[in-house]
């Protein structure tokens, strides 16, 4: 499963952290810089892991931590499969904090829109975290994951990815969101040896 986890789940993460893009929408000069944030780091160019991301989100999206994660996160945004777009809303400030939510098309994350958490930091907006899914199409991701276990059928037995996509399957939105979202690697283990 450890291999599984870290060829399948950062790419899945990276191609939800980078494929971001905003659409449309004018507001205050805030709202307009969070937008231009998602936006930039939707263009896969290596420097939003560091300009646009906090080190935190780059760690939420990794396997790594440190520079090792702004690496991994530097050299998939060259390789990254990214969501066609995104349409940012529901943009809500307060202070030097604030979230917006993101509903995407394309990728693995098709159909499904998250919560972002973003923080100032001298002056520039950052994603900071992807909170939740603020809508969740499971059997979409369920479908997505499939897909991707394929790909990675060299790695991964049939047995097992049965077994881990039929996990998916059951799980509900708070376990899904604690496996991609929470830096949760005993979930995974969790179902590894369920599967094993």
């Amino acid at each position: 499963m450890r291999k599984l986890h870290l060829s399948l789940l950062p790419a899945l993460l990276l191609a939800l952290a980078l494929g971001l893009s905003a659409c449309g929408g004018s507001g205050s000069d805030d709202e307009s810089k969070i937008e231009e944030a998602i936006e930039i780091s939707a263009s896969s160019n290596p420097a939003a892991c560091t300009k646009y991301q906090t080190q935190h989100f780059v760690e939420q999206t990794s396997e790594a931590s440190g520079k090792a994660a702004v690496k991994e996160c530097e050299e998939e945004a060259e390789n990254g499969e990214a969501p066609e777009s995104a349409s940012v809303s529901n943009v809500e400030v307060n202070g030097s904090k604030a979230t917006a939510e993101a509903a995407l098309t394309g990728s693995v994350f098709d159909g499904q829109a998250v919560e972002i958490a973003l923080v100032n930091e001298g002056g520039q907006w950052k994603m900071n975290e992807i909170v939740k899914f603020t809508k969740l199409d499971q059997a979409k991701l369920v479908e997505s994951f499939e897909q991707e276990l394929s790909k990675a059928s060299n790695e991964v037995s049939p047995k097992f990815a049965a077994c881990f996509i039929e996990a998916f399957e059951q799980a509900d939105q708070g376990e899904i969101e604690a496996m991609l979202f929470g830096g949760n690697e005993k979930a995974f283990e969790e179902i590894a040896g369920n599967c094993s």
